[in-house]
């Protein structure tokens, strides 16, 4: 996205709104990249109005007379590690430590564009040049203006901890007592970047600078949250999805010690309406005993008699349809009608809920009849400006976001519907409102990963070379869940995203969407819907490979003969696994892996069969292909994230509805991965250093749940092709 402006224009921020929005004082000098640099990424914002034009700065490089340096970080931290990340980025080429740097998080404030999201694993790989390019152009003022002090050539300075050095004559000067005429300076068109040979942050194992914070205690969170003067809410709504309120009885409710008010609430969840009854009380408590006592009347409009057991059905059903067609390679029909071996198989994979451990919560506070403040965790601090500003019809820059570290978001923090409700209850009450879901919420209402069933069909020759191969997905549409029109003749890619991109060479591949109506509201979960295709495609592939008789490593590699990033993952998987030593009876390897838009990753599980008949995840080999790397231990660390995380999918309870309401309600019911758990892992990056970079939050999960099915299958024989998969039954 890219702006035109003017210095009168109405995109532009001056400097003396950017320091009073970040709180610092006039004597702190913004410098950045021009906006032509990185204004397809970021926008063109901000000319401070103490400069001439037409210099146009962005407000990422905060620098002080005191010689204190902010960097702003623009992408929300919900455990990825932005925090570190995408200040290490302009630190890199700043010449600065980030021991030497404060970190701020910017709250979708227009000087800092629109990339102020986390999701889709594009933060580090979306904002790799253009971060660094604002630490360049900075550095490049910053020396320019000592060379102009001494009177010597820029080219005869360097940089180092946050000085720019002389060597010739032995001078330095600190970055504060440059700052100011630095920022005089025409901004670098195109600032030279460091040679990746001479980094001394980027590609080396850094630690988190959130890290100490949240290990003390100390760090804040949306949930921590308080301002002078503030109520609590606590809000009741169906479990049932779709129902209406009737009616309410508030007099027990009223009868307790702190409450205040009892109203109507709304939750807007995109373009879906949800509503329910806030209990507005002094103490959290106070609200929570208040909805207890609460008697609510509801209409469920029918959806009382929706059930998990009816729905599946109904896709199933509708796997005899044949749908539309998505991705066509060949002429499968021909194909599959002329192949002299066939194979179904049927995958099926349930409701899953995100389940952070900071469950959905915000503070909103009024300032004005048209002015609202908002304290929350949240992916998308954009989003919630633009789409408070969008339901009260007001202004965007009357909307201010404090955005806090992040319990977990996985997906779930795209959504601000929270926001939306807390803001209506704010607005009602007259005070500063803090709402908080309790966990029986934030597990039972949604939005979810959606049920998602894959009919698969292939065809073989008669040595096993795969002829015709089909993908046929059967699900809802995320976007038609919450709210937007689908006619069914349509197909949402998103249902089916990754399957075209795999690097098999599979002749006359063909994938299929059929659409399957839900009320239940459905949305991106982490990795969206590439962690129900991975199992259906993956698994499939690997019951090819045994009717052909062969071995599933070798057989994938067989489907490689090109040279690509697969290729090269499974290779070296195949490696670092010791895939072909064999191991002792009762033991089972499986693999897979899988590419979709945020990237690639491969993965071995090893299991074993124990005495009582369950099985034991004992191991997992991860090999991640990314290009460029700006912190390895970061990488790890997603990587033995997603592992957990796609384990607990594999394998625990998923979300059940009976009589139109979730069975699971909090983590007795939907459980989470034990420490014992949890396998040992062993992650390999492949970096070539390259301009490609790949993102990291999301690959690392797709392939774990097909490697584990494969795995059981190579250790006892049985082909699981339905989840969760209950590990304590299956030997």
């Amino acid at each position: 996205m890219s702006q035109k402006t003017t210095s009168s224009g109405a995109g532009y921020v001056a400097r003396r709104d950017v320091l009073k929005t970040l709180g610092l004082t006039g004597a702190a000098f913004v410098l950045g990249t021009s906006a032509s640099n990185a204004a397809s990424v970021l926008g063109t914002f901000a000319t401070p109005d103490a400069l001439p034009a037409p210099v146009e700065l962005t407000p990422y490089v905060i620098i002080e007379r005191t010689g204190k340096i902010t960097l702003m970080n623009t992408r929300p931290e919900i455990g990825q590690g932005t925090f570190q990340s995408i200040p290490a980025l302009i630190a890199e080429e700043l010449g600065v430590t980030l021991d030497q740097v404060t970190i701020r998080q910017t709250g979708g404030q227009k000087a800092f564009g629109w990339a102020q999201f986390a999701g889709g694993s594009m933060s580090v790989r979306t904002d790799y040049l253009p971060m660094r390019k604002v630490g360049a152009s900075a550095r490049e003022m910053l020396v320019q203006a000592a060379a102009n002090t001494w009177n010597v050539p820029a080219s005869e300075c360097t940089v180092a901890n946050a000085r720019v050095l002389h060597k010739a004559s032995n001078r330095s000067l600190g970055y504060g007592e440059l700052a100011e005429a630095a920022a005089k300076l025409p901004v670098p068109t195109d600032p030279k970047l460091k040679d990746p040979n001479d980094f001394v942050i980027l590609g080396k194992d850094a630690r988190r600078p959130d890290v100490p914070a949240k290990s003390s205690g100390k760090a804040q969170f949306g949930i921590d949250m308080s301002v002078p003067g503030m109520v609590y809410a606590s809000i009741e709504r169906s479990p049932v999805f779709g129902s209406k309120v009737v009616s309410f009885d508030d007099a027990k409710t009223k009868q307790i010690k702190g409450v205040r008010q009892v109203l109507k609430a709304e939750r807007v969840l995109e373009s879906r309406r949800f509503e329910g009854v806030a209990v507005v009380a002094d103490t959290y408590w106070a609200a929570l005993q208040g909805r207890k006592a609460l008697q609510v009347r509801w209409d469920h409009q029918g959806h009382d008699a929706f059930s998990s057991a009816q729905y599946e059905q109904h896709l199933r059903d509708l796997a005899k349809t044949d749908g539309l067609v998505d991705h066509s390679v060949g002429d499968f029909a021909k194909a599959i009608a002329e192949a002299p071996v066939q194979l179904e198989a049927f995958y099926e994979t349930p409701v899953v809920s995100h389940s952070p451990m900071e469950p959905m919560n915000c503070l909103v506070s009024w300032t004005a009849p048209d002015a609202v403040e908002i304290w929350t965790s949240s992916q998308v601090p954009g989003g919630i400006k633009s789409q408070l500003a969008g339901e009260f019809k007001i202004s965007p820059d009357n909307v201010t976001v404090h955005i806090t570290f992040n319990g977990g978001g996985f997906g779930r923090r795209l959504y601000p519907d929270y926001v939306l409700e807390t803001a209506h209850i704010a607005k009602a009450v007259g005070k500063p409102v803090k709402a908080i879901w309790t966990r029986e919420d934030d597990t039972q209402l949604g939005p979810f990963r959606p049920m998602t069933f894959s009919a698969m069909r292939a065809g073989m020759s008669a040595d096993g070379k795969p002829l015709a191969f089909q993908h046929k997905v059967i699900s809802p549409s995320l976007d038609a869940t919450l709210g937007k029109p689908h006619d069914g003749k349509k197909v949402d890619k998103t249902m089916t995203e990754g399957i075209g991109e795999q690097k098999y060479e599979l002749p006359n591949l063909e994938s299929r969407y059929v659409y399957a109506e839900s009320h239940i509201p459905m949305a991106a979960w982490r990795a969206v819907t590439s962690t129900t295709l991975a199992f259906a495609h993956e698994g499939f592939l690997d019951e090819l490979a045994h009717k052909a008789g062969k071995d599933p490593m070798h057989y994938r590699l067989s489907l490689l003969t090109k040279d690509s990033d697969a290729k090269r993952v499974l290779t070296k998987l195949r490696e670092v696994s010791n895939w072909d030593k064999p191991l002792p009876v009762g033991k089972g390897r499986g693999v897979a892996q899988w590419e979709f838009f945020a990237g690639l990753a491969g993965q071995v599980v090893e299991v074993a069969k124990q005495a009582d008949g369950s099985v034991k995840v004992e191991k997992v080999y991860c090999v991640i292909d990314l290009g460029t790397v700006v912190n390895p231990d970061m990488v790890r660390a997603q990587i033995e994230g997603a592992i957990c995380m796609g384990l607990v999918a594999a394998t625990k309870d998923g979300i059940t509805f009976a009589n139109g309401q979730a069975q699971q309600a909090n983590f007795d019911t939907n459980r989470m991965l034990r420490i014992n758990e949890m396998p040992k892992v062993e992650v390999h990056i492949l970096a070539d250093g390259g301009p490609t970079i790949k993102g990291v939050g999301e690959p690392g999960l797709p392939p774990l749940a097909p490697a584990l099915a494969n795995a059981i299958f190579a250790a006892t024989g049985k082909r699981l092709r339905r989840l969760p998969m209950n590990l304590e039954k299956i030997a």
